[in-house]
């Protein structure tokens, strides 16, 4: 956990469904941690853990990634970078109790030292993150070191910096006076707008891999060696095994919904569980758009709403293919 003195204000930014997002913003991911594996043994201890290809991952680049239990269901989803001497491993605050120890549950016999950072982590979103990215730390690539950490680039209009913290408090300081300052509300509904899966506490050990699309967004290495629960993520890919997606759903919501809560769709008249909420975000006009893992042979026009909830909600496209190609 970070323990940096902030004395600035990281609130969420009221924004309705209609409003363009911020040019530039500072996000406070308070909800987010990091864990740091170094060692003479990081890489091959990493590479056999996870589903991503951890030896190939060059010192520009970072890539998601899943860490499974033995029936490959997921513990947590990750972004993965070169930070500092080792590796930096970005996940949801509210796995790391449960994960963190299945992580390190075989390091006693590798040359690794695994452990949870007081890194600060920060977010730069909009459409001048880059250039402001470029003007204060310079260098080049997706994955940067800068003065006391590491920025990484997450997409065209998002780094996350990863720093110790008084250097955080440097960056905030300089920085506030020219960006919206957000909490980790905002980071959300990127997340969800780009369709970047994520577990939390709520949704641990409910989904495999590629039910959240991470064969997508090349978080699965198909050629790499055997890690826990490979088995598992082989046969959903060759043996069609799978019968769930992660999908863009939107529609009005009084109360943003929460990881784990369920979404029911329609069948005839009736109504029946379909999916599981992953994230969601609450617009100011009482309009919300969430991540939901459904069954994927469902229509695209199939009707949708909250457990409890009379609105209906609606599949939006998704940003990127889910059709196999390799």
């Amino acid at each position: 956990m970070s323990t940096w003195s902030n004395v600035l204000s990281f609130k969420p930014i009221a924004l309705s469904s209609q409003d363009n997002l911020p040019e530039l913003a500072l996000v406070d991911l308070a909800d987010w941690g990091l864990i740091t594996l170094v060692g003479e043994d990081k890489k091959s201890y990493l590479h056999g853990q996870v589903t991503c290809d951890v030896v190939g991952l060059t010192a520009e680049q970072s890539t998601l990634g899943a860490h499974c239990d033995a029936k490959g269901k997921m513990r947590t989803v990750f972004r993965l970078f070169h930070h500092r001497d080792g590796y930096g491993f970005f996940q949801r605050q509210s796995v790391m109790a449960t994960q963190l120890p299945e992580l390190k549950k075989y390091a006693i016999f590798s040359k690794v030292d695994i452990e949870q950072s007081n890194d600060v982590l920060l977010g730069l979103t909009g459409s001048k993150a880059g250039e402001v990215v470029e003007r204060e730390f310079g260098g080049e690539g997706n994955v940067r070191a800068i003065p006391g950490g590491t920025a990484v680039q997450v997409d065209q209009q998002r780094w996350l910096i990863a720093v110790a913290a008084d250097q955080a408090e440097t960056i905030a300081e300089k920085l506030a006076t020219e960006a919206e300052l957000s909490d980790s509300t905002l980071w959300d509904l990127y997340d969800i707008r780009h369709a970047i899966p994520r577990v939390d506490a709520a949704t641990e050990l409910e989904f495999i891999p590629q039910a959240m699309n991470l064969q997508a967004l090349d978080g699965i290495s198909f050629k790499k060696g055997c890690y826990t629960g490979q088995e598992t993520v082989a046969r959903a890919k060759y043996r069609g095994i799978n019968k769930r997606a992660m999908y863009i759903v939107h529609g009005e919501a009084e109360q943003c919904p929460q990881p784990g809560d369920a979404l029911e769709r329609s069948v005839g008249e009736n109504w029946r569980k379909g999916g599981t909420l992953i994230a969601a975000y609450k617009f100011t006009d009482n309009q919300a758009i969430a991540l939901v893992g459904l069954p994927n042979d469902l229509d695209d026009d199939s009707q949708f709403r909250l457990a409890g909830q009379t609105s209906t909600w609606h599949k939006q496209p998704l940003p990127y293919s889910l059709e196999d190609d390799q």
